[in-house]
C-alpha cells in the first residue's frame, strides 16, 4: 500500500452509499494532486465480495506502483508520467483548431484567437512549456489584461487611434477564462499533475448598460434621412429583428425564405455557430430591398466601420436623439420593445437566439413593467404646501 515516505500513496474515501472510492494522493515538488482510479470496494457481505475487493486492491496497488516508477523516471525528465514539457502554445492551438472545426463552438473561436494574441504578447516566449505556467505566471497575465492590454493588440495597427483603449471588463474576463479552460483541459488529459489555476480569483463580470431606443425614437430615425441608405436599412432591420450586425453583414438571399404568410430567415449565427430560424414582420421585410440571386448579399456593401458608426450617431442626432447609440443598440431596442409590447421572456429569448434565458432576463431588468406598475399603486396623497428652506415666511 506504500509507506509514508513515498510521494504517491493509495487512499480510500467512504461514500454515503457504503462503497469505498480508491484514489492516489500525489505529493511532488511541494504540490499535492489527486488521481481518481475509478475503482471501488463494496461492502463485504459474501465471500465473493471479499474476493472482488482483494482483486480491486491488488489492481489499485499495481497502478500506484506504476506511478511511483513514473515519478522515479521523472527525476530524469519524465515528470512523473505527466507531459509538463509540452509547449503551451502548441497545445493551445490544438484547442483552437477543435473549436474551429466544430460548428457549435465556432462562435467563440474568435475569442480563443484573440486571447492567444494577448497570451503571446504577455509570455514573450513562443516555446514556453506547461512547467513554466505557474500560479504567479497566471496572476501576471491577469494583471497584464487589467493594466496593459488594449484593443489595438488584437485588431492591429491599421485601425484608428481609439483602438488603444483598454479592454472592457467583460472582455478581460473572457480572455482570462480561455486560459482557465486550456489549463483545465491539460489537467484532465494528464499533461500537468495539478491545475495552477486553483485558488486564483476570476475576473468579475461587469453588467454593462443596454442603450436602446423607444418606439417613438425608432419612428423618428425611420423618418430621418441617413447619408448611407444601406446603413439605414441594416440598422432599422436590426431594430425590427434583433439580428447582430455580423449576421446582417453576411446575410444572403438564400437565407431568406417564404413560409406561408411569413418571411423566415434561416441562418447560422456567426457568434454562436448555432442554426437559427427567425420569422420577421412585414415592416422588417420592407428593409430587405429587392430580391436578387441566392448567393447575393441582402445588404450589399454594408461593412460596418468607424465611418458608419459616426454616421449612425449623426443620423441619431438629426432625429432628435442624444443617446450614445451603436449598431448593437438595434438589438437591444428589439429586445426591450418585444418585452414592452407583451411578448413573453421565453419567446424573446428564442427570437434573439440566446442559449440561456438568463441572458434575456437582463432586458427584463432594463424594462420592468411590474416595477412601473407597482410604483403607481400608491394612491394620490394630499400634501401640504412645502416652502423652500430659503423662502421667507
Amino acid at each position: 500500500m506504500g509507506t509514508s515516505k513515498e510521494p504517491i500513496r493509495l487512499r480510500q474515501r467512504l461514500r454515503p452509499s457504503g462503497i469505498i472510492n480508491l484514489y492516489l494522493d500525489i505529493y511532488i515538488e511541494g504540490r499535492r494532486s489527486y488521481e481518481n482510479l475509478k475503482l471501488y470496494l463494496v461492502p463485504e457481505k459474501t465471500r465473493a465480495d471479499r474476493e472482488k475487493n482483494r482483486e480491486t486492491l491488488k489492481l489499485a496497488d499495481a497502478i500506484r506502483a506504476k506511478r511511483v516508477v513514473e515519478f522515479q523516471n521523472g527525476l530524469y525528465g519524465f515528470e512523473g508520467g505527466f507531459k509538463t514539457g509540452t509547449k503551451f502554445f502548441d497545445y493551445y492551438n490544438t484547442l483552437c483548431e477543435k473549436r474551429r472545426r466544430n460548428p457549435e463552438s465556432l462562435g467563440n473561436w474568435g475569442t480563443w484567437q484573440a486571447a492567444l494574441l494577448h497570451l503571446k504578447k504577455y509570455a514573450g516566449n513562443p516555446d514556453i512549456t506547461f512547467k513554466e505556467i505557474t500560479p504567479k505566471w497566471i496572476q501576471g497575465f491577469r494583471d497584464y489584461l487589467e493594466t496593459e492590454a488594449t484593443i489595438r493588440d488584437v485588431v492591429g495597427s491599421r485601425h484608428a487611434e481609439e483602438d488603444r483603449r483598454p479592454l472592457s471588463q467583460n472582455t478581460r474576463k473572457t480572455y482570462f477564462n480561455r486560459l482557465r479552460t486550456c489549463l483545465n483541459c491539460a489537467y484532465e488529459e494528464r499533461i500537468i499533475p495539478h491545475n495552477p489555476f486553483r485558488g486564483i480569483e476570476n475576473i468579475k463580470t461587469q453588467e454593462s448598460e443596454r442603450i436602446y431606443l423607444t418606439l417613438d425614437e425608432v419612428r423618428a430615425m425611420a423618418a430621418t434621412e441617413c447619408r448611407y441608405p444601406v446603413l439605414k436599412r441594416a440598422f432599422m432591420f436590426s431594430c425590427l429583428t434583433g439580428l447582430r450586425k455580423s449576421d446582417i453583414q453576411k446575410m444572403t438571399w438564400g437565407e431568406v425564405h417564404r413560409q406561408g404568410d411569413f418571411t423566415r430567415i434561416i441562418f447560422r449565427q456567426k457568434k454562436t455557430g448555432r442554426q437559427e430560424y427567425i420569422d420577421i414582420s412585414p415592416q422588417a421585410e420592407e428593409y430587405l430591398g429587392t430580391r436578387r440571386g441566392d448567393d447575393e448579399p441582402v445588404f450589399a456593401n454594408f461593412i460596418y466601420s468607424s465611418y458608419y458608426l459616426m454616421e449612425l450617431k449623426r443620423w441619431a442626432v438629426r432625429s432628435g436623439i442624444t443617446k450614445d447609440i451603436t449598431f448593437h443598440s438595434g438589438r437591444h431596442t428589439f429586445a426591450v420593445l418585444m418585452l414592452d409590447l407583451g411578448a413573453d421572456l421565453y419567446t424573446v429569448s428564442k427570437m434573439l437566439g440566446h442559449r440561456e434565458i438568463r441572458t434575456t432576463q437582463i432586458y427584463a431588468k432594463v424594462m420592468d413593467k411590474k416595477k412601473q406598475e407597482a410604483a403607481m399603486l400608491i394612491p394620490q396623497i394630499k400634501l401640504p404646501d412645502i416652502k423652500d428652506a430659503g423662502e421667507a415666511e
